[in-house]
């Protein structure tokens, strides 16, 4: 993979799963929904998996640089 594609889909990823995540945490932390019409714990589990996943695909990208 070349490294410009490579940091910058990184970035993408980092970025997106960091924010996620943390907005499903203040969510959550305030008992407000994370998604509405949702079972309020599946939500914030579906939400927190794909965070770090996003964590996760974001650092396979800056490992392979």
């Amino acid at each position: 993979m070349e490294s410009g594609p490579a940091i910058f889909a990184g970035l993408v990823f980092a970025l997106f799963g960091g924010a996620l995540l943390l907005w499903t945490a203040v969510r959550a932390r305030h008992r407000e929904p994370v998604a509405q019409g949702v079972n309020p714990v599946a939500s914030a589990t579906l939400a927190s998996v794909v965070a770090v996943i996003a964590l996760l695909l974001g650092t396979w990208c800056f490992l392979h640089v």
